[in-house]
């Protein structure tokens, strides 16, 4: 039977490598130059950010992260973003909770507009990462540039390559593209083999994760104490986080257009993004400074000391961060929303881990990213990838491959965490 389905649907013919080989070298550009950026903004929004929580606090006496500092911070950052969506041409892009990975392609005149309004989020502390703001700059800049210096090439060549080439400088790896590209080119109608489709993105991939290492050394692995021989108990429990996770995010996702619409109500940037800076200020009281900026550093924080917070102290971190990403995410601050979800994860897998020590505390975490990953970004692959490499243990592949598929069964044909231009939300 398998045989005569084969000869009713004949596969595609391959790509010649002539065809493959022009792509190359624009791919390679590509992903340097990305790579460049996005180290290049993160460098700078680094440094923006001594300024603000070290420099500025020690110099006036206060505490860098009292109570009253993060209410001035977050509410300041508020105004500033607030004034660059106000008055930039373009208004730094369209609103971020319309915004996935797969980003459009903006006009040049946006561009720095978004740029100085993602610099000025990762430096004040709201909860968002780099992600599709960079991607976005990115895909608009190597469709500018590409179609002047090359304009014999497709016109979709250049967002795929940006794209691709920025999620594999992101994580340092283009194995995290090729799992993306690979989702988006579910469904589709391609003409060759697959390999054939994803090369040009790959190559692009390879080099901004390689410039990104070389350049800044990222590092995903927590270093959590290893994970040993799977056991029936551990299968339990990555099917009761790993879905319990996913239940939680999905509460959110739930929540996000009611978030979103309040703050549209205000009908003004220099309204909606400082009352949103003041709400965050709030809830960073409530959760602490752990609770503060895109995650990636704190989960390092977190997991360098498993024992060192109780339940409680987990569990309101847990939700402290989930709902800072609401509101950042709704109220106007440009940003994406896989770095603060991997820190709510981490969080909640470490809270399973305090409630009950017989569960490992590396399993926690990989099945509490995992289960949230998959109801805030709909990515299946991408939320395995990145629960996977955070606990740098291939012991405990099979056991997220087992939890996403219980993980998927609540969240998918629901609400996306992404809404329409009109507010209503993607399912």
């Amino acid at each position: 039977m398998a045989q005569d389905t084969a000869q009713q649907a004949p596969a595609s013919p391959a790509t010649p490598a002539r065809a493959l080989l022009p792509l190359i070298l624009p791919a390679l550009l590509v992903g340097v130059g990305a790579s460049l950026f996005f180290v290049g903004v993160s460098a700078a929004a680094e440094q923006l950010q001594h300024v603000l929580w070290r420099n500025l606090p020690d110099a006036l006496g206060v505490g860098r992260y009292s109570v009253l500092w993060m209410l001035v911070v977050l509410t300041a950052t508020g105004v500033a973003v607030g004034l660059v969506v106000w008055k930039a041409p373009g208004h730094a892009g369209p609103d971020p909770a319309t915004t996935g990975l797969d980003a459009p392609v903006l006009p040049p005149v946006v561009l720095p507009g978004l740029v100085l309004a993602t610099a000025l989020m990762l430096a004040g502390g709201p909860s968002l990462g780099p992600e599709n703001p960079i991607i976005a700059v990115n895909v608009g800049l190597a469709f500018w540039l590409g179609r002047r210096l090359a304009p014999r090439m497709p016109r979709g060549l250049w967002p795929a390559l940006a794209e691709a080439a920025t999620i594999g400088a992101l994580f340092g790896t283009p194995v995290a593209a090729a799992l993306v590209i690979s989702e988006a080119l579910a469904g589709r109608q391609l003409r060759g083999a697959l390999w054939d489709n994803v090369f040009g993105p790959l190559v692009a991939a390879a080099a901004g994760a390689l410039t990104t290492t070389l350049v800044a050394e990222p590092s995903f692995d927590l270093h959590l104490p290893a994970y040993g021989r799977p056991g029936w108990g551990d299968l339990l429990a990555m099917l009761v986080v790993a879905s319990a996770a996913a239940l939680l995010g999905m509460a959110a996702v739930l929540a996000f257009p009611y978030v979103h619409g309040a703050f549209a109500r205000l009908r003004h940037p220099m309204l909606a993004l400082p009352a949103g800076g003041l709400v965050l200020g709030l809830l960073a009281a409530v959760g602490g400074h752990l609770t503060l900026f895109k995650g990636l550093d704190e989960i390092g924080e977190l997991a360098a000391d498993p024992e060192g917070w109780s339940a409680g102290q987990f569990a309101t971190m847990t939700v402290v961060k989930l709902a800072a990403l609401l509101v950042a995410a709704s109220c106007g601050f440009r940003g994406g929303r896989i770095f603060p979800a991997v820190f709510v994860g981490v969080a909640f897998g470490l809270c399973a881990h305090a409630l009950v020590d017989a569960v490992d505390p590396a399993l926690a975490v990989a099945a509490g990213v995992l289960g949230m990953l998959l109801a805030v970004t709909r990515q299946a692959w991408v939320s395995l990838f990145v629960a996977a490499v955070l606990v740098a243990s291939p012991a405990i592949l099979a056991l997220l491959c087992i939890g996403s598929l219980a993980a998927w069964l609540l969240v998918t044909g629901r609400p996306q965490m992404q809404l329409r231009a009109d507010g209503t939300p993607i399912r």
